[in-house]
């Protein structure tokens, strides 16, 4: 699997170590000599998984694709590219991670913020006080 091209089709022989490889940077990074440039080239297709010989002295249109599976090869590469991301979760699951660019978005004031984490922490703890009465005077019935 080739890390310089991402939709390669075909494996390609060289002819200098008789390996094979996906593109010309894998065979520089693995070997330590150049490749040698031949006028015929033997590939093997990575759809049918056979092996075929063309001369690239005369290439022509219909030399683009597989002779026994008709896969057009010779397409443009897709290589991988850097980009900055974040990973999150499913986003099925919390859509909260996606900034939704039709929704204006509100301005959190920091101290209103304070304030409604301040009242649901006095609401929670008000909860938690009026469970403990209510077993204290449930014990004391019985």
């Amino acid at each position: 699997m080739c890390k310089h091209v991402l939709n390669a089709q075909v494996s390609i022989r060289a002819q200098c170590c008789r390996r094979w490889f996906d593109c010309p940077e894998c065979h520089a990074e693995v070997s330590d000599h150049p490749l040698k440039r031949v006028t015929e080239m033997v590939f093997g297709c990575k759809k049918c998984k056979k092996v075929f010989r063309k001369d690239m002295a005369d290439y022509d249109e219909q030399d683009e694709f597989c002779p026994y599976c008709d896969n057009q090869y010779v397409i443009e590469a897709v290589e991988p590219e850097l980009e900055v991301g974040f990973e999150a979760d499913d986003l099925r699951k919390d859509a909260n991670a996606v900034i939704d660019p039709r929704m204006k978005q509100k301005f959190i004031d920091p101290i209103e913020a304070m304030e409604e984490h301040r009242k649901a922490y006095l609401k929670q703890m008000l909860a938690l006080e009026e469970e403990e009465l209510l077993k204290e005077i449930e014990a004391e019935q019985s």
